[in-house]
């Protein structure tokens, strides 16, 4: 039968997908307004180990009030940084290493779970009703979709970014780490200026 941990059961669960985690995930947030949004995205963030968020735009300050009420206090176990644009914070993004891949049903885009992704991934998500702008489209090294089967044609940004995040630890726990490739083999060069 099965029964709640306790404290340190939990402690000793977390660890042990702790140790099996090694690669670095990251995001970038365009013009996320709600601060409910951001602040359910830095919960996510904080229980998925997201290394660095760079902020661009109209996004809510993860200190704010209301982001805070939502965040539960987890913003600060999170380091984060506030660009002008979104081509700043891709370009400080692949500095650390990442590979940046933007979150958006766009024309184009490949499905995640048949996207290859390196160790080091950076997610980019947009506004909760434009999505992305064409000029962050641009500064990504792939674009990716979540594939949905229902009838509403897209999920809450908040929603989106935890099952992107999701996606990309996934595949590091699965034994075969299947979808995981080497940066320089996908996607062909970086975007230009």
């Amino acid at each position: 039968m099965s029964r709640p941990l306790d404290s340190t059961g939990l402690k000793r669960l977390h660890r042990s997908w702790r140790r099996r985690t090694t690669g670095r995930v990251a995001l970038v947030l365009v013009d996320v307004q709600s601060p409910f949004n951001v602040g359910s995205i830095l919960r996510t963030a904080a229980a998925l180990r997201v290394d660095h968020l760079w902020l661009v735009g109209d996004t809510a300050p993860p200190t704010g009030a209301r982001t805070a009420k939502t965040a539960l206090g987890t913003e600060r176990y999170l380091r984060w940084s506030r660009h002008d644009s979104v081509a700043e914070a891709a370009d400080a993004a692949r500095s650390a290493g990442y590979w940046v891949v933007g979150l958006e049903l766009a024309e184009g885009a490949t499905p995640l779970p048949e996207l290859p992704l390196p160790d080091a991934v950076c997610l980019v998500v947009g506004h909760e009703d434009r999505g992305l702008p064409p000029a962050a489209l641009a500064a990504c090294d792939d674009v990716a979709y979540i594939p949905q089967l229902g009838r509403v044609g897209s999920l809450n940004v908040a929603v989106a970014t935890a099952v992107a995040l999701y996606e990309v630890r996934r595949r590091e726990w699965a034994p075969e780490r299947p979808g995981r490739a080497d940066p320089s083999s996908v996607g062909g060069a970086a975007p230009g200026p």
